[in-house]
């Protein structure tokens, strides 16, 4: 297949597959003899692989480490999926756990009416956690 039929049939631009291709996230393909690059069956799956992993978190970079243990573990167990996932789902959720805490406050701020952050403040009450404390702490 060449770029754009595998670009197509992967969801991925061509500028998207090259740059991969650059990264070394996927082969180098063959070429035509006019010069195409003439890609199998399995670029797409490597890419919809890539798009995935990104889908659930992983940056590029680790992206092309999950890639790499899976081509290098001849028959022995390698960090792979596993333990790559339980530590992104660790800091997905300290992500939920912040957002979580910056919604409570702006909750509280829509609610308590705040419309200016220095007149805010000086409010006692005031929901917004100026000293960037978890618990809200307003100078009375």
């Amino acid at each position: 297949m060449r770029s754009g039929q595998v670009a197509e049939a992967a969801g991925v631009n061509i500028q998207t597959l090259r740059y991969y291709e650059r990264r070394g996230l996927l082969a180098e393909p063959n070429r035509s003899s006019g010069g195409h690059r003439l890609y199998g069956a399995e670029a797409v799956t490597a890419l919809r692989v890539i798009k995935a992993a990104q889908r659930l978190g992983f940056t590029l970079d680790e992206v092309a480490e999950l890639l790499e243990a899976g081509r290098h573990r001849h028959g022995r167990p390698a960090a792979g999926l596993q333990e790559r996932a339980t530590a992104k789902l660790a800091e997905v959720d300290a992500k939920i756990t912040d957002l979580t805490t910056i919604r409570t406050a702006l909750t509280a701020a829509v609610e308590a009416g705040c419309d200016d952050l220095t007149v805010c403040a000086s409010t006692e009450g005031c929901p917004i956690p100026f000293t960037g404390l978890a618990e809200p702490l307003c100078v009375p």
